[in-house]
């Protein structure tokens, strides 16, 4: 399973992929911080949840919510939440985002001398899982 929503009644859909796992035998790991939400917080959550995959940087944003979006006519509409997202194991991603195993910041100094602490950070830990 990649993931499941959850209506209002509680009632649960789960999502799952029958594609092929052409990458699963690459060392990889997950980047994410705080501008991480949505559709990149459902696949951080699938690959670590079923892969067991390391994440590294900051907690992601929490945007787990479906909306729909009602026209009600002249111009206007309505934007209603009508589920949420989980990970496989049942995380929820909304309000909560999603915490790295290595917490990795990036100040405004290494933003200044374009430094990218977390993709080093990543780097060193592939150099683990290849060696």
């Amino acid at each position: 399973m990649v993931l499941f929503e959850e209506d209002k009644d509680g009632i649960k859909k789960e999502f799952n992929s029958n594609g092929p796992s052409n990458f699963s035998s690459y060392p990889t790991v997950i980047l994410i911080d705080e501008g991480s939400a949505s559709a990149s917080e459902i696949l951080a959550g699938a690959l670590k949840d079923n892969r067991e995959l390391l994440m590294i940087g900051q907690k992601s944003y929490g945007k787990g919510t479906v909306q729909k979006i009602i026209d009600l006519g002249e111009g206007t509409s309505l934007k209603v939440t009508i589920a949420k997202w989980f990970t496989p194991l049942g995380n929820i991603i909304d309000g909560e985002g999603i915490n790295p195993d290595i917490l990795v910041e990036i100040t405004l100094e290494d933003y200044e001398q374009e430094k990218d602490p977390q993709l080093e950070k990543a780097l060193e830990e592939i150099e683990k899982i290849i060696k």
